[in-house]
């Protein structure tokens, strides 16, 4: 399989070069220029599969010769022997919804079923092409810790990560920050996350910076991530008793990363109905497929911070689609996008949108509600969220199988939980340590030459 940049359909890249570099060097994401499609029958072959084989099925495809079909099992096998359920994920049933949970892994959050496999890939290319790099990330919240415990340990690479100070929750930072490895870097930024990642993509722009601190990426923009994501969809749609109604997820929604997947898998021809993009009130995505603007507002700060951002940064390839794979185009759009923080999306575009997406916002106190009504009526504890994902299918009438992705444990959210039902949501008893561990990590003003230098410091 090939790939190319939604900015430059020109060249074409290998699986190699979109893992390491994460970011094309024209700023554009990368993207397969063409897909596998399973037909039907294909579909009812894969819902025999156990979660790993399955995932052996839905990637290797995309990794080209990256490795063997041997070499790909065995990393897949050892990725995810580190879960709590032997299948990776569990599929719970609460009233006339079924929660998806994906926060089994080692940082209860949805990010380690893409994280675990990445680090594997990193170990196994540079042990190969006897290099050394550092990825360098920005995080919300969970790709930080995520990444952490996919990289820490690991020969020949370095991990920077940037988060917003005071914008996580206390365990959010703890599980990236009391960790003791010498290849691991906390950097807590004066800001939001929105300026972590324009730091990171800053650098990745500058590329003799990158390229002599041999950087890569492991943000949601990563294909590899998008990859390892999209075979939940495809597990839990086998998990459905009754295929003959339609099938609709709702997604909690950032980076547009996760929702993305889903979206992939229904272009690679699960029968998927409707994808609905679940926010907070920092809903640039909702406005976006509810009105047609794509139009950056300040950040509010909420009890649901993996999503408090505005510029998302996976939507470059949904554009890509609506311009019908117009690299030009899709150029002319991302620099508009930057130099004047919006983008009008026509009728036409938001018709295709919504052949496979909705949208929904919730406020603070609606969440707060969902967490309340379901602890209430189920005995079972969303975080905050899981509780935008589940309520927003409360604001759309759609009949059939309607699954709520369940992307962190309630437990990483403490004080919007107890704010919602008084209630302490208690860390699995093999993380419990982490409360009392001493954190390392460094505060850095947002300028991007401090932060070259901190991370020039630290390499050399």
């Amino acid at each position: 399989m090939r790939y190319v940049s939604t900015r430059d359909t020109s060249k074409t890249f290998e699986f190699k070069d979109v893992f390491i570099k994460g970011l094309a060097d024209d700023g554009g994401l990368f993207i397969p220029d063409a897909l596998v499609k399973y037909e039907k029958n294909e579909i009812k072959e894969l819902k025999k599969l156990s979660y790993s084989d399955l995932a052996k099925k839905i990637v290797y495809p995309f990794i080209g010769n990256f490795m063997s079909e041997s070499e790909m099992s065995k990393i897949i096998d050892k990725s995810y022997s580190t879960f709590r359920k032997d299948n990776v994920v569990d599929f719970i049933k609460i009233g006339d919804k079924t929660i998806l949970e994906l926060f089994h892994g080692p940082t209860l959050a949805f990010k380690d079923v893409a994280m675990q496999l990445l680090g594997n890939f990193y170990e196994y290319y540079l042990k190969n092409e006897n290099q050394k790099i550092n990825i360098v990330v920005a995080t919300s919240g969970d790709t930080g810790a995520a990444a952490i415990d996919a990289i820490k340990g690991k020969k020949n690479v370095n991990i920077f990560v940037l988060h917003p100070d005071n914008r996580i929750s206390p365990v959010q930072r703890k599980l990236m920050t009391t960790g003791k490895y010498e290849n691991v870097f906390n950097i807590a930024i004066k800001g939001n996350f929105d300026d972590c990642q324009n730091l990171v993509k800053s650098m990745f722009a500058d590329k003799q910076f990158s390229n002599d601190i041999k950087m890569s990426g492991v943000n949601s923009i990563n294909w590899a991530r998008i990859i390892a994501q999209s075979v939940y969809y495809f597990y839990s749609y086998s998990l459905i008793e009754n295929t003959g109604e339609p099938t609709n997820f709702s997604v909690p929604t950032g980076n547009f990363g996760d929702v993305y997947a889903g979206y992939l898998a229904k272009k690679m021809g699960l029968p998927i109905n409707k994808l609905i993009v679940a926010t907070n009130q920092n809903d640039i995505l909702h406005r976006a497929i509810s009105k047609g603007s794509y139009e950056a507002e300040k950040v509010s700060e909420t009890i649901s911070p993996s999503m408090d951002i505005q510029i998302a940064s996976n939507f470059e390839r949904l554009i890509y689609d609506l311009n019908n794979e117009d690299d030009k185009q899709t150029s002319l759009d991302m620099k508009n996008i930057k130099e004047n923080g919006k983008y009008l999306i026509g009728d036409d575009k938001l018709n295709k949108i919504r052949e496979n997406f909705l949208s929904a916002s919730l406020s603070e106190n609606e969440t707060l509600e969902v967490i309340k009504k379901v602890y209430e009526k189920f005995s079972v504890v969303l975080d905050p969220h899981t509780a935008i994902g589940y309520g927003a299918f409360d604001k759309h009438n759609l009949r059939g199988n309607n699954i709520v992705l369940a992307t962190a444990h309630p437990c990483k959210f403490p004080d919007a939980v107890s704010k919602a039902i008084n209630l302490k949501s208690d860390l699995p008893k093999e993380l419990e340590f982490i409360l009392n561990e001493k954190e390392d990590y460094d505060i850095v003003e947002n300028s991007l030459e401090k932060i070259k230098n901190y991370i020039i410091g630290k390499i050399k």
